[in-house]
């Protein structure tokens, strides 16, 4: 039988698959070559039909679309990094094979959730921030039906559903619904960066804002400020305890008096120094004390740049009468200005302090923001330049010292006395 091969072979010359193995084993030709091309053309012959465009972005990526009755329109976006990778989903997509790798088919918002927030991690030092988008994650998303849907299951009417009945439910703002949603906004964005999803249905959902939001009233003038009388009581205090040397954190009254003065939040001046002193007139703000981390960071609550604050008169007696206790107490004098040892004063001794001073005055709590609330509005009661009030409490904007530090500090008596005064 062989022996009629070979004289077949001689006689009609080698068949095409002893050609092909020729080839192969003399290495005149890659298998894997070949089958390569192959496949490109068939590709070619399966876009040939394909009834969408092929784009690029501004970004570099690569976008078409393929049909999907459950979508809106009746087509889905599939997007990739390079165009060969986009033209192998397509064609993929078309022999039947499902576009998304198997691995990721029951990828859930729950299962995500930890990876995305490890990567946002790595975009932030605020710690506080990471803290309130988790706080949110347990309140919002964890046990409920969304964490545990596959996330390329999550379409745009879903979403849209899900996000209108959550604004219901919770009587959002406008303020606390982006801040919610932001999870799932740029969780799905990340996983379109991964190539688990295609597209982020998320950002094609619109709410009417006006219809849908709670409306945020500003709050009252007497819950956000110190009246006159309750500053000069507040300040009584703080004396009395500085003078008398209380226990705990004796140049906490101190740095709660130096608030009044210069506005600043009580990260800041825990972290104050005397080298940030710039002359007799000025401070520069140009760190803070991280409470989250127990440290001190070189840079302030949004803000890498410092920023120079007017020393009154005040402020500077205060200056001086902690440099006075420092050298009794045989304590640095060139460190932090309201500590006793070389490290910054303690936070919650501050935060103490406003405490016990509303609890004497028989006033509800008034925070060490409200300090800073009540320099802001005393400087725009004074007509002090906006423009001056904002570089000095470090807002990148006026918009945001005028709309939500500015409240008036009078009494009511004081209140209707002035408007008669200024119609009469």
């Amino acid at each position: 039988m062989t022996e009629t091969l070979k004289q077949d072979n001689l006689i009609n010359g080698p068949s095409a698959l002893e050609i092909l193995n020729f080839l192969v084993d003399s290495g005149s030709i890659n298998l894997c070559d070949v089958e390569s091309a192959m496949r490109n053309n068939r590709i070619k012959e399966v876009l040939a039909h394909h009834p969408y465009s092929i784009y690029q972005d501004s970004r570099g990526r690569w976008y078409s679309y393929v049909r999907d009755e459950t979508r809106k329109n009746n087509r889905r976006q599939i997007a990739r990094k390079t165009k060969k990778d986009l033209e192998n989903a397509l064609f993929e997509f078309y022999i039947g094979e499902k576009i998304l790798p198997q691995k990721h088919l029951n990828t859930t918002l729950k299962e995500f959730y930890p990876k995305w927030l490890k990567y946002k991690e790595k975009h932030t030092t605020a710690q506080t921030y990471i803290s309130r988008i988790d706080s949110d994650w347990r309140k919002y998303y964890l046990n409920t039906e969304i964490v545990n849907i596959p996330m390329w299951k999550l379409t745009k009417i879903y979403l849209d559903e899900w996000a209108h009945d959550m604004i219901k439910k919770y009587n959002f703002t406008k303020k606390q619904y982006y801040n919610v949603t932001l999870i799932i906004r740029q969780a799905l964005t990340y996983a379109v960066d991964l190539e688990i999803l295609e597209s982020n249905p998320m950002l094609k959902v619109h709410v009417d804002g006006r219809r849908m939001f709670r409306i945020e009233r500003k709050k009252s003038n007497y819950s956000q400020v110190y009246t006159v009388d309750e500053l000069k009581q507040l300040k009584a205090l703080a004396w009395k305890d500085f003078e008398t040397r209380v226990k705990c954190c004796e140049l906490a009254p101190l740095a709660v008096l130096f608030q009044f003065c210069t506005g600043m939040r009580t990260s800041e001046v825990c972290a104050i120094r005397y080298e940030d002193i710039l002359d007799d007139n000025h401070i520069a703000v140009q760190r803070m004390y991280r409470r989250d981390l127990k440290e001190t960071v070189e840079h302030t609550k949004g803000s890498y740049v410092a920023r120079e604050v007017i020393l009154t008169s005040e402020a500077r007696n205060i200056i001086e009468k902690a440099r006075q206790r420092q050298k009794e107490k045989d304590a640095p004098t060139d460190g932090y200005i309201f500590s006793l040892n070389e490290k910054p004063l303690s936070y919650y001794s501050v935060i103490d302090l406003y405490r016990k001073y509303c609890k004497k005055m028989g006033i509800p709590l008034k925070s060490s923001h409200k300090a800073r609330k009540t320099y802001i509005s005393t400087l725009i009661d004074a007509d002090i330049n906006i423009n001056t009030i904002r570089e000095m409490v470090g807002h990148v904007d006026e918009r945001t010292t005028l709309g939500n530090y500015c409240f008036d500090r009078k009494t009511e008596k004081e209140r209707i006395a002035a408007i008669e005064a200024a119609l009469g």
